[in-house]
């Protein structure tokens, strides 16, 4: 079978609800597409019918190809396991499995790709998809992330995006055990783009991201781009003597003037409680970034793959 000239990957976890619909519109997308499609579909170690319904589909429909991972190991992880199968000659497109994200988008995409750009990623304008409370911590997130770090990672955009071949081989040959594609894709560089769009209810299924991985996710994309927590530690150390020292002459002004020192166990307590819980933060911050060092040093694979189904066959 000759490469396509467009790949779409898509990490799954837990899907078999939404599965039917997606490889509906999946397939119509390619019937009707000017160019050729081939569908990467990565299980992330899910515990439902999802990689039972990838298997059969692969096998019997060339067009889709199937990644079974050994275990889960995460959002971003699968999304890397799908990226470093492309075989595109002209880019790649990225989307979840829960039809959150329209894949019929392609087409803006593709045609912002021919205007010259490497990399385009969708802006979600609407979100019809979320309660209150995870709409206002997204959105706080991306603004606290631009001012935290070092290079332009654009707001309100997810992994949601089209990108060129050659792209996806620069993020494909970087090493990171902690990954935060979104964040990878804008250090890369390139020409980009954005394309605006209204994001859609969940078709079926829940949700997958909980409050403790969007918060690991978060603390990645922080201490991945970001040098802003070990300066904060220096700043804190610094206002700390400062205000030591300040300490200091109060009281000895205090001695040589008035005749007596400051007193008082509820400042003394006040003071020993401050001193520990700026020790106890600073050391947690240079904990996670030594824990991250700990384990890129191992030099695990990324993940491991539990069978391969290319071409209507297996390959284990």
């Amino acid at each position: 079978m000759l490469a396509p000239a467009i790949n779409i990957v898509i990490p799954l976890y837990n899907e078999e609800e939404v599965f039917e619909q997606l490889i509906a519109r999946l397939t119509a997308l390619i019937d009707s597409f000017p160019k050729s499609i081939e569908v990467i579909l990565v299980d992330d170690g899910s515990l439902d019918k999802t990689p039972k319904l990838i298997t059969e589909l692969a096998l019997r429909d060339q067009r889709f190809q199937a990644i079974i991972l050994s275990r889960n190991f995460g959002h971003q992880i699968a999304l890397s396991a799908g990226l470093e199968e492309v075989n595109a000659s002209e880019g790649v497109m990225v989307i979840d499995g829960d039809l959150q994200d329209p894949p019929e988008l392609l087409s803006q995409f593709y045609s912002e790709f021919k205007n010259g750009y490497d990399v385009i990623y969708g802006v979600r304008s609407i979100r019809r998809d979320e309660g209150l409370f995870k709409k206002k911590t997204s959105f706080y997130f991306y603004r606290v992330l631009r001012k935290l770090t070092n290079i332009d990672i654009p707001m309100d955009s997810g992994d949601f995006c089209f990108m060129s071949s050659r792209v996806v081989k620069v993020l494909s040959s970087m090493p990171e055990e902690r990954r935060f594609i979104r964040g990878m894709r804008a250090w890369v560089g390139f020409n980009q783009t954005s394309v605006s769009y209204n994001r859609d209810e969940r078709h079926a299924g829940s949700t997958k991201y909980s409050i403790g991985k969007m918060l690991k996710l978060a603390f990645d994309a922080i201490y991945g781009f970001s040098d802003i927590p070990i300066k904060l530690m220096t700043r804190l150390g610094l206002a700390t003597i400062i205000f030591s020292f300040a300490y200091l002459i109060y009281s000895l002004l205090k001695k040589l003037f008035f005749g007596g020192v400051a007193s008082g166990f509820s400042g003394l307590l006040f003071s020993m409680i401050l001193l520990s819980g700026v020790q106890l933060f600073s050391l947690g911050i240079l904990g996670e970034y030594i824990v991250r060092t700990f384990f890129q040093t191992k030099l695990r694979p990324l993940f491991i793959v539990k069978e391969t189904i290319k071409n209507k066959t297996k390959l284990e």
